[in-house]
């Protein structure tokens, strides 16, 4: 068992932080689209969705756009299916395979909630920086997410 720290200070001191903040946003944002009755989840579904091809993406894969276990996924769509906002849709090759499609409703709602969603977006996180750190940023976090840990397929706007 390794009895040293191989992380420097500087280095867990900065994750430390990063965690904080995404933590903190995440949390701010999902507050604030809970007006619209979405939770950041299904924001982030609904925008998948309506940027997909033909507007629907297999199950299994929009889990992972949305970085959710697949039980995960079918609970959350579950839930957007309900409220009219998706709907399923089975294969007609493979009844095994089952996509999720974004409704009108899922289209109008996500409408909706974009004007709160982006205001957000900008007083939490944009306007503590200026244009030139934005740009900094997106290249130093772009380093970990073209790397092995990044999220394969992921959507960059939610």
């Amino acid at each position: 068992m390794p009895t040293q720290s191989h992380i420097s200070p500087v280095a867990m001191a900065a994750w430390q932080t990063f965690l904080r903040a995404q933590c903190g946003l995440a949390s701010t944002l999902d507050s604030e689209l809970q007006q619209h009755g979405l939770t950041i989840n299904d924001y982030g579904v609904l925008v998948n969705l309506r940027d997909a091809e033909r507007q629907s993406v297999r199950m299994s894969d929009l889990a992972g756009l949305v970085l959710l276990t697949r039980s995960g996924m079918t609970r959350l769509v579950d839930g957007l299916v309900k409220d009219g906002l998706v709907e399923r849709r089975t294969c007609p090759t493979d009844a095994r395979v089952a996509y999720a499609a974004i409704t009108d409703a899922g289209l109008m709602k996500l409408a909706e909630a974009r004007v709160t969603h982006h205001a957000g977006i900008q007083r939490q996180f944009a306007d503590h920086f200026t244009e030139a750190e934005l740009i900094q940023l997106r290249e130093l976090l772009g380093r970990i997410d073209a790397g092995p840990c990044a999220p394969c397929g992921a959507n960059p706007t939610c």
